[in-house]
């Protein structure tokens, strides 16, 4: 797993159906504070007792993370950790992914309408009582870019930051910036063929991504839970 300069998300408040595995359908939110709005469920449908509840696709779950810039290269690929911003919770304000749940996976280079850019591709889900569990769920495709230039300062873009391994190598080869930690890569990443692409230009482009508002996911597939 890489390890990260970091950053920090907001939380978005969010509602949406889940179906129960005994094909109940309440409605169900994250729950923030005290202003949340009332939860409840659809009329004359009693909230299902089961304790497993099925999350359907299109439900977006939002998260944190603990600073407030991520910086990559279009092409790199770099394993973070998000965590969930708020309870998830049903009709009935049963928990079913508690706030603080960590949502493992990787950064991965995406290609939007001919833009590279960057997306979250989560893969589990840690509950802090250490039970695991896969996810199918990512975020947006994000391609706001800054140009590195040779010789320029980073004061900017290292504040509060976290640095994929080719950023931080973007970085400390064109500003000389040696402050700079580069991280460990994915498996098979191959920051050395990029250290040497470097040396001959004199500008790179990074992925510059903002945790609370672009890393929130979306459910691809059907997430089984049980209530807490």
């Amino acid at each position: 797993m890489n390890r990260l300069l970091y950053w920090k998300s907001g939380t978005t408040a969010f509602m949406a159906m889940v179906m129960s595995t005994s094909a109940i359908v309440p409605l169900f939110a994250p729950v923030a504070t005290a202003q949340q709005p009332a939860i409840f469920t659809r009329p004359n449908q009693p909230i299902s007792q089961s304790r497993t509840v099925s999350i359907p696709p299109g439900v977006t779950i939002p998260v944190t993370f603990d600073k407030d810039r991520i910086v990559v290269t279009p092409d790199e690929t770099t394993s973070v950790t998000l965590e969930v911003a708020q309870n998830v919770v049903d009709g009935n304000r049963n928990v079913l992914i508690p706030a603080g749940t960590k949502i493992k996976g990787q950064l991965q280079p995406r290609t939007i309408n001919g833009v590279k850019g960057s997306q979250f591709v989560a893969q589990e889900l840690v509950f802090s009582d250490g039970r695991r569990q896969p996810i199918d769920a990512s975020s947006r495709v994000v391609t706001r870019k800054e140009t590195i230039k040779k010789g320029a300062k980073t004061t900017t873009i290292l504040t509060d930051a976290a640095l994929g391994a080719g950023a931080a190598t973007v970085i400390s080869l064109l500003t000389g910036n040696k402050k700079v930690e580069v991280l460990e890569p994915v498996a098979g990443g191959a920051v050395g063929a990029l250290a040497s692409t470097l040396l001959r230009r004199r500008e790179v482009e990074v992925v510059v991504i903002n945790p609370q508002q672009d890393l929130d996911v979306t459910l691809n597939s059907n997430l089984v839970v049980s209530r807490f």
